[in-house]
């Protein structure tokens, strides 16, 4: 196809991979992020196989950067939350590498936007740029912004999250739902848990019913630790979506786990918590030069560690539909749609069931998949 001016909604982990891949192929992108810089938030990004070879395709050097200051878990492995037992242990790291063609990295959110902004062509963020919706036509179609202006582009990508602007405007009002669910997060030092077995590894402690768990893995190259958990809440009506937690909270309520989980929580100083939303899969992402990435497309709970991986999935196959694909942009944005959805809702419907791997079974067919060679317009195997 020829040189397509596009403009992304979004400057998250899916709209900046999606730019990279497609300005390596002559387009002229944009990004329009609606916060004035990124800053050093969040704690954790947990990519599997498949999105790690899915960033080592960009070339670029984004592979080699990431290594760098991520952590390589050695194991993936499922603990009980009263006696410790380990119902499942799948050899990650090299064997990972070998088996899927990369390893699982685990690493700061920051660091992992930093090499994928470092990656992009000057000046293609443009920060403080809140999306409000769109206009299109058989020609082209147009990013309207809250500050009135109206920018130009042969397509347009929705990256902008769970609550997208350019979802809301292709397809209406759709708010999502609350699971019941607040998600709690922290990071402590190595140091401080030095006593404790499998640092090294993605562990999940499960609990006796869905509603609490613990996730841990290793950052920074494994000098810290990040500490997951879930506790049930039945509304969320508190103001903003992150907010700091109450740590003795979070404590008490798996006051009843294994000695070695509870010497997680007693480790941690500060914690924030959030709520976790879903939304139902959708039968479209695209409508005429428009589509969906990511969130915006297929918001899941982090139960399957996807979230990320997904958006990065959807970048690649979206860039490859737009370069390689049918000759128009419709069309190649249908095929996009057709190779990712029946995947993504498989993963969104996984995640929400909780119970993926907690007695071992087969992860060929997430860490597997390959988006630089799927298909493209057919659904990939679930």
């Amino acid at each position: 196809m020829n040189a397509l001016k596009i403009a992304i909604a979004g400057g998250g982990v899916g709209g900046m991979a999606a730019a990279i891949a497609l300005q390596s192929h002559g387009h002229q992108v944009a990004i329009y992020e609606q916060t004035s810089a990124f800053g050093r938030i969040g704690a954790d990004v947990n990519l599997t196989p498949n999105a790690v070879h899915a960033l080592d395709g960009l070339g670029v050097g984004i592979g080699d950067r990431l290594r760098e200051t991520a952590a390589r878990p050695e194991y993936r492995i499922s603990r009980m939350w009263d006696d410790g037992r380990e119902t499942s242990r799948l050899p990650m790291s090299a064997a990972a590498e070998e088996k899927y063609g990369a390893p699982q990295l685990t690493i700061h959110r920051a660091d992992l936007l930093s090499a994928l902004q470092d990656a992009l062509a000057p000046g293609t963020i443009r920060f403080g740029a809140a999306v409000a919706g769109l206009e299109q036509g058989d020609a082209g179609a147009t990013l309207l912004l809250k500050d009135g202006s109206r920018h130009a582009a042969d397509v347009l990508i929705g990256g902008d999250g769970i609550h997208s602007a350019l979802r809301t405007a292709m397809f209406g009002p759709d708010a999502p739902r609350f699971t019941g669910l607040v998600s709690w997060r922290a990071v402590v030092p190595r140091a401080a848990v030095a006593e404790l077995p499998n640092l090294d590894s993605f562990t999940k402690w499960w609990g006796p019913d869905s509603d609490r768990q613990i996730v841990t893995f290793p950052l920074t190259g494994g000098e810290e630790i990040f500490v997951f958990a879930t506790t049930p809440q039945t509304d969320w009506s508190e103001e903003g979506w992150t907010l700091p937690g109450d740590i003795a909270e979070l404590r008490a309520a798996y006051a009843d786990f294994h000695p070695e989980a509870r010497t997680l929580l007693e480790a941690c100083t500060e914690v924030t918590r959030s709520a976790l939303h879903v939304r139902e899969p959708m039968p479209r992402w695209s409508q005429g030069r428009a589509a969906l990435l990511g969130d915006a497309a297929h918001p899941m709970v982090p139960f399957m560690a996807q979230g990320a991986c997904m958006a990065i999935e959807d970048a690649v196959v979206l860039a490859r539909a737009l370069c390689d694909g049918p000759e128009t942009v419709p069309e190649a944005l249908k095929a996009y749609e057709d190779a990712r959805r029946d995947r993504t809702a498989a993963i969104q419907r996984g995640s929400l069931a909780n119970e993926w791997l907690k007695e071992g079974g087969n992860a060929d067919w997430v860490y597997g998949y390959h988006a630089w060679t799927a298909p493209l317009g057919e659904p990939a195997p679930v």
